[in-house]
């Protein structure tokens, strides 16, 4: 039975400096690293994550499964979102 958190393979990235970010939506990203959430990154000197990529973060533990749609990662921290008053 898959563990991952599956994600849209079209919105994870690798920046320029060669750390990979999630883009969440509404401007706010992911470092994949680090696990820390940051808004308004510019990922114009990006390039969308590639096969050979993928497979390293699978081999180093960050990836359960991928394919062209979607890629399962595994220990990844929720989205932050504003509760309920």
């Amino acid at each position: 039975m898959p563990n991952g958190t599956p994600f849209n393979r079209e919105f994870v990235f690798v920046l320029e400096d060669g750390r990979v970010v999630l883009d969440w939506g509404d401007g706010l990203f992911q470092d994949l690293d680090t696990g820390d959430f940051s808004e308004g990154l510019k990922v114009a000197a990006s390039h969308k994550i590639e096969n050979p990529e993928l497979e390293l973060l699978k081999r180093a533990g960050r990836v359960e499964r991928f394919n062209r749609h979607e890629v399962s990662f595994l220990n990844l921290p929720e989205r932050p979102s504003e509760t309920i008053d």
